[in-house]
This record gives structure tokens, C-alpha cells and sequence, in this order.
């Protein structure tokens, strides 16, 4: 290398780039700076890894969760005590010339014990007429045995019903199988309020991936919800279906002016508001505490750097007196640092990305392997491990770890470019 090289060549040239991979390459002499480059690359590896695995999860969760719950309780809702007579089908009927709305259902909601030949359990029965019942994909394409033949056939009805299968398994019933509803909600008398008891049959048991709706609601035709609760001619709600559910808040000045002045409109936010804003809440702090991770892994660099200018005193002395200039010589140590900082970020991109497209297949693996059931949905909602990859998370997490190498290897690189080459070489 010639001083005119060192002299003239440009900033981040090709010579301060071969003299900065030279220096990460192990040898024998300088085997502790191998190994801290080593350790380096495998701690911004597995925090970068760590950072796209643990949003993905996060985002897969509040995304899986937000469309199982929408899915299962509508985007918006008609409450109110004008809800009798003929008036449900006219404001469905106003509803759905609504742009946006794809779907309006009247229904009856109330609470019930079920008694099964295991166990007697609670449960929360929707009353839905049969059209509609098929028109609600989460519970019509999740029927996992029996089926929706003869659901609504019959007076007021019919006896059949639909439960989730978490219900079915705690009460030990099946297709077929009866069960007996018990709801202190009855026909009003002049002594008070009844308690109403009925058997049914179960039609079909469906799963729609929430243990929460699967351990607690049970599907019956509206007519028979409406006898049942003592309810003739009224419904309690009409859930509310738009295409784009994030909308659903823009849109509640349109539904109301459709439904009228006699009844309330409600949309999703107003009803979960609170469990929401805390997972939104829970996602900024794991955001910033992976990114605190991410810190401490490029501090290694710091240490790595610094063992390489110590042992680069004498190199540095020698290009110091060949011509090379004190920034040539911060560039050199900082492209050396920032070398691994971006191999980690790239190698913990691309690990996390692969393992966050194929989570479900690990779980079944690790599952399988390990004999235990590594994400419980009596605990965590959902029946598995859920992931989304959002790229600007992907971003996010790969360009903070490589701004972070950046400013980890500043303070080394500059030591190293302040070091006097006279003391550099005065023990050579």
C-alpha cells in the first residue's frame, strides 16, 4: 500500500475497507479478538432474532384475537328498547343501504345454566335465526361435529342447538346428546318473574379457536330464544357487520340516522375499549424493552473494538506514519464494528423472519417432541401460537440494531484514530 493510497484514497475506500475485514479475521495471535468478534455477531444476532420473533408474536396475537372476537361479536351494535314488533326488520332493512355495511342481525342474548350428564355450567345463549346463523362464517364454517341441518325447523324453532366444544367436553355431550337450560329470566307473571326450564338437543359443536367463546355460548333459533327468555316480539340487540371494522367508529353517526331515534348505537371500540388499549399499551413496552436488548447486545462492540485497537497498536502506528489520516483510521475501526453489527442484524433478520413464517409447525414440533402443550389456550385465548410479520417492525428492529453498532463503535474508533503513532511504535 502506498502512501499516496493512504493519502488520497477516498473516505470508506477500498483499502480502509480490506484493512477493516482484515483485521476480523481470526488469527492465531489474535484469538481473543476473534472470539469477542464472534460473541459480537451472535448477541446482535439473537437480539435482532429475539426483537422480530417477539412483535411478530405480539402482533399475531392482537391481530388473531381481534379478528376472532370481531368475527364472533360484530362491529357495531343497535341496543335499545325500540327494538319490538315489526321495527328490528325495518331498521335491518335501513342498515344494510348503509355503504360499508355487509351484514345487520337481530338477535336475543341472555344468560342460562346447562346441565349436562358431567356438570352443570354457565353459559351465555344467543337467540339467531337460521339464515343468519349461516351467514356468520365464524360459527357456520367452524361446525367441528354434528352439523346445522334442522337448526330452525320445528314450532318456535325447534329444539336444536348449537355449543362450543370446550362446553361440550365439560359436559360430557355430544351430536345428539340432550341437555337441559335453566334461565331465572322467564315470562313476567303476576308473582314476579319465572324461571324457565327446557331440554334440548345438540345439533352441532363448533370451535371457533377462542377458549373463552368456546367454553361459554350456545346458538338457538331466535323464535325459541325469544320463549325461552319471555321475550315475544323483542329482540335485545342487532349486531352490525361492516367490511372494514377499523371504519366502524366513522361510521356510527350513518347507522344511527338508519336506525333511528329510539335506539343507541354502539361500535366495537366503546365495548372493548379497555382490554384493547392495554394490549396497545403492552406492545409499545415490549417494543422498548427489545430494543434495550438490542443496546445491550451492541455494547459488545464496544469491548470488541476496544481489544481491537489495543491490539492493533503497532498497525496503527505504521499506517499513521505511511500517511494515513486520523479519520482514515476512525473509519477503518468503525467500519471493523459496524461490519458486525450489520452481519448480526442481517443473519437475525432472516432467522426470525423463517421462524416466524413457520411458528405453528415448530410448536407442532416441540409439542410433539417435548410431550407438553406449550401455549394453553385456557390461559392465552387462543388454541395456537399466532405470528404476523410487519415489515416496518421487521425495520424497525433491523435498523435500530444497526444504528445502534454504529454508535457503539464511535467512541473505540475514535481513541484508536487520537493514538499517538510515535507511543504506537516506541516498544516495537
Amino acid at each position: 500500500m502506498s502512501q499516496a493510497a493512504a493519502t488520497h484514497g477516498a473516505p470508506f475506500g477500498r483499502w480502509e475497507r480490506a484493512v477493516a475485514v482484515r483485521y476480523l479475521r481470526a488469527r492465531r495471535k489474535d484469538a481473543g479478538v476473534a472470539l469477542m468478534s464472534v460473541i459480537c455477531f451472535l448477541a446482535i444476532m439473537l437480539a435482532v432474532f429475539a426483537q422480530i420473533t417477539v412483535m411478530s408474536v405480539m402482533n399475531g396475537f392482537r391481530a388473531d384475537l381481534l379478528d376472532r372476537m370481531l368475527g364472533f361479536n360484530g362491529h357495531a351494535y343497535v341496543l335499545g328498547d325500540g327494538l319490538y314488533g315489526e321495527e328490528p326488520a325495518h331498521i335491518v332493512e335501513r342498515l344494510l343501504k348503509v355503504p360499508q355495511v355487509t351484514r345487520a342481525t337481530p338477535m336475543v342474548e341472555g344468560q342460562a345454566m346447562v346441565m349436562g350428564p358431567a356438570q352443570i355450567s354457565g353459559a351465555m345463549v344467543r337467540g339467531i335465526s337460521p339464515s343468519d346463523l349461516r351467514k356468520t362464517d365464524i360459527i357456520a364454517k367452524n361446525i367441528r361435529r354434528g352439523s346445522l341441518d334442522g337448526f330452525g325447523q320445528g314450532e318456535y324453532g325447534g329444539d336444536l342447538i348449537l355449543i362450543g366444544d370446550r362446553m361440550a367436553a365439560s359436559l360430557g355431550v355430544g351430536p345428539g346428546d340432550p341437555i337441559t337450560l335453566i334461565s331465572p329470566s322467564g315470562a313476567s307473571t303476576a308473582f314476579g318473574q319465572s324461571v324457565s326450564q327446557k331440554d334440548y338437543v345438540i345439533g352441532g359443536v363448533f370451535s371457533v379457536g377462542m377458549s373463552e367463546f368456546d367454553q361459554l355460548f350456545i346458538y338457538m333459533p331466535l323464535e325459541q330464544a325469544q320463549l325461552f327468555f319471555g321475550r315475544e316480539g323483542r329482540v335485545d340487540k342487532i349486531e352490525i357487520m361492516v367490511k372494514n371494522p377499523d371504519k366502524a367508529t366513522s361510521l356510527r353517526p350513518a347507522l344511527k340516522a338508519a336506525a333511528g331515534p329510539l335506539v343507541s348505537v354502539a361500535d366495537w371500540t366503546q365495548q372493548n375499549r379497555s382490554f384493547f388499549e392495554a394490549l396497545a399499551v403492552e406492545r409499545v413496552m415490549v417494543r422498548l424493552i427489545m430494543m434495550v436488548v438490542v443496546i445491550m447486545a451492541a455494547l459488545n462492540i464496544i469491548s470488541c473494538v476496544v481489544m481491537m485497537v489495543k491490539n492493533k497498536g503497532r498497525d496503527i502506528g505504521i499506517l499513521r506514519t505511511m500517511g494515513a489520516s486520523q479519520g482514515a483510521v476512525l473509519r477503518i475501526f468503525m467500519m471493523a464494528g459496524v461490519i458486525l453489527g450489520l452481519a448480526g442484524s442481517a443473519v437475525g433478520l432472516v432467522l426470525g423472519v423463517v421462524f416466524c413464517a413457520n411458528i405453528e409447525a415448530i410448536q407442532q414440533i416441540v409439542e410433539s417432541v417435548t410431550g407438553t402443550q406449550v401455549f394453553n389456550a385456557d390461559v392465552y385465548f387462543l388454541s395456537h401460537l399466532p405470528a404476523k410479520i410487519e415489515w416496518h417492525e421487521v425495520a424497525i428492529a433491523t435498523g435500530w440494531s444497526f444504528a445502534m453498532s454504529i454508535l457503539a463503535t464511535l467512541w473505540p474508533a475514535w481513541r484508536a484514530s487520537r493514538l499517538d503513532p510515535v507511543e504506537a511504535l516506541r516498544y516495537e
